[in-house]
């Protein structure tokens, strides 16, 4: 597959759903997010952007999007879900600030290790997991200190 748009384009047809004028717009605004984002930022962007977009019509893409491997749901911060777009990137964790909602991704092959060992160990078949580690950052470390 050569391209998110690609195989998001497939996936719709395969589901007998049309790649729609919205659903392209809300794509590409994803893939231009280098950040984690919820569906209010999202709509934001779309809103500077694009003008119309109503947040029905992200709501109702969004599982479109996640099914199809374009983007999934990594954390909840401060009460809101984030997603990050993980079409072309390596599978990595977060840690997440309590006080500041700062998200430090990090990939760390000891914990990937250890994660297929338990797997093995119980004979069970990962699809997926997920890390968060909830902690306070350095800067708000220091600032709790002082």
């Amino acid at each position: 597959m050569s391209s998110a748009e690609d195989k998001f384009r497939n996936y719709l047809k395969m589901k007998g759903l049309k790649f729609t004028p919205e659903r392209r717009t809300i794509l590409k605004t994803i893939l231009s997010l280098h950040t984690h984002f919820d569906v209010d930022q999202l709509h934001e962007q779309l809103h500077k952007e694009n003008g119309d977009i109503s947040r029905a019509t992200i709501y109702r893409t969004f599982p479109l999007l996640i099914d199809s491997g374009i983007i999934k749901e990594t954390l909840l911060c401060r009460d809101k879900i984030k997603y990050e777009h993980i079409f072309g990137h390596k599978h990595h964790d977060h840690m997440i600030c309590l006080n500041c909602g700062r998200v430090i991704e990090f990939r760390d092959e000891g914990i990937e290790r250890l994660q297929k060992a338990v797997c093995k160990k119980y004979g069970f078949k990962p699809v997926e997991h997920k890390l968060g580690i909830r902690g306070y950052c350095k800067e708000c470390q220091s600032k709790m200190r002082d």
